[in-house]
C-alpha cells in the first residue's frame, strides 16, 4: 500500500480538523459521545483540542513529551471552541512550515515529524466521525484516507513492536481488502514478549499480530469491505455490517480478540 503524500495528510487534517469545529459548535456540551461513552461532546472536544495541541509543540521543536506544557481546559464550551480553533491552528501552522523527513519525538520506533503527519490526519478522520455520530449528523469517509486508516490501524496501533520487546510469528496470515480502492493488508497472527522499561510492565506470550509484505499464496481468512467501513469497524466506531469474512473463521476469531479493544 503507497502512503498518501504529506500535503494530502495536511488537507486532510485541514478538512476533517473544521468539520469536527464546526459539527461541536452547535452540539449539545453534554452529548454523549457513542463510541466514547465516559465522554460527552466537551470532553471530545478538548481532548482533540489537547492532542493538536501537543504535537503542534513536538513539531515545533520540542524534544521532551513531559516537558509540553498543556493549556488550562475552560469552563465555558464557547471558550473551549474558541481553544480548539486555536491549538488546531498551531498544529496546521507547524506542519505547513515543517519538513515531513526532520526528526522528531514520538511514542513509535519511526522518529520523524511525517510520523506526525499520517497520524494527526487519522486522529482528526476518526475524532471528526467521534463528533457526528454525537451530533447526530454522519458524512462519508475520504476512501483512500481511510485505507490508509486500516494499514495504520493494523500496523501502527495494533501492530508495531517496541524495541524493547519480541514478535514471534505464528502461521496462522490473514489479509484485509479494501474493495473499493483495491488496497490489501497481510497481517500475521503470533505473540508478544517483552518487559517496558518505562512501566516495567512484563509481557509473555501475548497474542497479537505483524503487518507483513504479500507472502504468496492464500491467506487463512479474507476480511473485505469497503475502507471507509473497514477503517471505522477497526476503530470500533461502527459494525461489521459491510464486512465480509470468508475463510478460516478460528484465524478471524483469533484475529478480532487481538483488535477488539477501544482506541480513544
Amino acid at each position: 500500500m503507497t502512503r498518501l503524500e504529506f500535503d494530502a495528510y495536511l488537507d486532510h487534517i485541514r478538512r476533517d480538523s473544521a468539520r469536527f469545529g464546526e459539527v461541536l459548535a452547535t452540539c449539545d456540551p453534554a452529548a454523549s459521545v457513542p463510541a466514547c461513552p465516559e465522554w460527552d461532546a466537551a470532553d471530545l472536544l478538548w481532548h482533540l483540542t489537547g492532542v493538536q495541541w501537543f504535537w503542534s509543540r513536538i513539531v515545533q521543536g520540542a524534544a521532551d513529551p513531559e516537558a509540553v506544557q498543556e493549556r488550562e481546559r475552560p469552563a465555558a464550551y464557547a471558550d473551549l471552541l474558541d481553544l480548539y480553533a486555536e491549538c488546531s491552528a498551531a498544529l496546521i501552522d507547524a506542519l505547513a512550515l515543517a519538513d515531513p523527513a526532520g526528526p522528531a519525538w514520538t511514542w513509535s520506533q519511526e522518529q520523524t515529524v511525517g510520523f506526525i503527519f499520517r497520524r494527526q490526519a487519522h486522529e482528526a478522520l476518526i475524532h471528526r466521525l467521534d463528533a457526528e455520530q454525537t451530533a447526530g449528523d454522519v458524512t462519508d469517509l475520504d476512501a483512500q484516507l481511510a485505507a490508509d486508516g486500516v494499514q495504520e490501524t493494523l500496523d501502527v496501533m495494533f501492530g508495531g513492536t517496541p524495541a524493547w520487546g519480541t514478535f514471534t510469528p505464528g502461521e496462522q496470515v490473514l489479509r484485509v481488502d479494501c474493495i473499493d480502492t483495491d488496497d490489501h493488508v497481510w497481517v500475521r497472527l503470533g505473540v508478544f514478549a517483552g518487559t517496558d522499561p518505562g512501566s516495567g510492565t512484563t509481557y509473555a506470550d501475548e497474542a497479537d499480530i505483524s503487518v507483513i509484505d504479500d507472502p504468496g499464496g492464500e491467506p487463512d481468512c479474507l476480511i473485505s469491505g469497503p475502507a471507509a467501513a473497514l477503517d471505522a469497524w477497526l476503530w470500533r466506531r461502527a459494525g461489521d455490517d459491510e464486512i465480509d469474512v470468508t475463510g478460516d473463521r478460528t484465524v478471524y476469531d483469533a484475529f478480532r480478540a487481538i483488535v477488539d479493544q477501544p482506541i480513544n
